[in-house]
């Protein structure tokens, strides 16, 4: 009997090893963000709900300075290997170390536009860059 469980074990490596040789580096990216998803206790994207109270953590993909009714407005899309989600700063024009690339943990309440999870003026905490 344990012979055959080692038999098991020895084959889920082996077909792990197999996945990750086949699998693109957009797709290892992504298991590594929802994997620190769940290690710094963050709820995944994909499971945010309007109106909910969250914590998540990724990575910022994209920064753009949009204006919006006349007011700076800075937008970052953050991604977590699950679903992205929109991050705004009203009045800001630049915040030193939100840049593309970047891992950060943002938390506030979320809000729906048309539909797309958005965290306006988020309260956030940057990742050491060596951790990228």
């Amino acid at each position: 009997m344990t012979g055959a469980i080692r038999d098991e074990k020895s084959a889920g490596r082996f077909r792990r090893f197999l996945e990750r040789l086949s699998s693109s580096e957009e797709d290892l990216r992504s298991a590594e963000l929802r994997e620190d998803a769940v290690t710094t206790g963050c709820t995944r994207i994909c499971d945010c709900g309007d109106r909910q109270v969250v914590r998540v953590t990724g990575t910022l993909r994209t920064v753009t300075l949009r204006p919006r009714a006349g007011v700076p407005t800075l937008e970052a899309e953050l991604f977590d290997g699950s679903a992205a989600l929109d991050v705004v700063w009203l009045g800001r024009r630049a915040i030193a170390g939100i840049e593309p690339g970047r891992k950060m943990i943002a938390w506030g309440r979320i809000s729906m536009n048309h539909g797309r999870p958005v965290l306006f003026n988020p309260k956030y905490e940057l990742r050491p860059l060596g951790q990228e």
